[in-house]
């Protein structure tokens, strides 16, 4: 894809993105949820993101396997315009936490946005690292289950059989393609170290051990809100 496609896809997944956020207001919401309505109508559109991402990063790799061989030069039209329509998210969704929620509230997932935008970007822009990105997209399918779990839960469906079986899903997608994931893209950096620039490495590296903390205690904490904290009540409640 040429910059002006670059350009034109990532400007219509943000107008696509908009249109799906503003025909939310159009839909019925759950009563718990009307406390917080802009947060739902945000939590169901980065759902929406999630479940297209996910399948699409899914059936890169199974269209093109040779991608999982070599992250930095090999790559598809298809691929590449996965992470585009990805850019045009979250610029879409940067602009709307900037506008509808304060800065101090949302400062880690703008910072987070902002260097997604950035390392997609120059990825598009170079047509290098195109598959290290669409790596990175795998964790879409967890998001699935994560924003699901966080529906579930402003709907007032903590303690419900759905939000139970979606934590188990959530847990198991959770370490198979956001924990397993990042492992595996660690082992071929580290693997690939004579290929790839010492800055690009060692940038590489830090992002991905400061990653790696953020998602063992992020684990932790469903794992404790959605099981062992349930066990406790179980038990003081016999």
């Amino acid at each position: 894809m040429e910059l002006n496609s670059v350009i034109l896809t990532a400007g219509c997944s943000l107008g696509f993105f908009k249109l799906v956020n503003s025909g939310l207001k159009r839909l019925p919401m759950p009563e718990a949820a009307c406390r917080n309505a802009w947060k739902w109508r945000n939590i169901s559109t980065s759902f929406v993101h999630s479940l297209i991402t996910g399948i699409w990063a899914v059936l890169c790799f199974y269209l093109h396997p040779q991608m999982a061989e070599d992250l930095i030069s090999t790559h598809s039209m298809f691929s590449h315009a996965l992470v585009s329509v990805s850019i045009g998210y979250f610029i879409y969704d940067f602009s709307d936490m900037v506008l509808n929620q304060k800065i101090g509230q949302a400062w880690e997932l703008l910072f987070h946005h902002a260097v997604v935008i950035s390392c997609f970007g120059l990825s598009v822009v170079t047509r290098r690292y195109v598959g290290f990105a669409v790596v990175a997209l795998l964790v879409e399918i967890n998001s699935i289950f994560l924003h699901l779990r966080q529906m579930l839960r402003m709907a007032g469906g903590a303690k419900t059989t759905p939000y139970r079986v979606n934590s188990m899903l959530n847990l198991g997608t959770y370490v198979v393609f956001r924990i397993s994931t990042l492992a595996w893209m660690t082992r071929w950096l580290v693997l690939n170290r004579d290929h790839v620039p010492l800055i690009s490495y060692t940038i590489g590296s830090v992002g991905m051990a400061i990653m790696t903390a953020m998602n063992i205690v992020l684990f932790y904490r469903l794992l404790r809100s959605d099981f062992l904290q349930t066990g406790r009540e179980g038990r003081k409640e016999k």
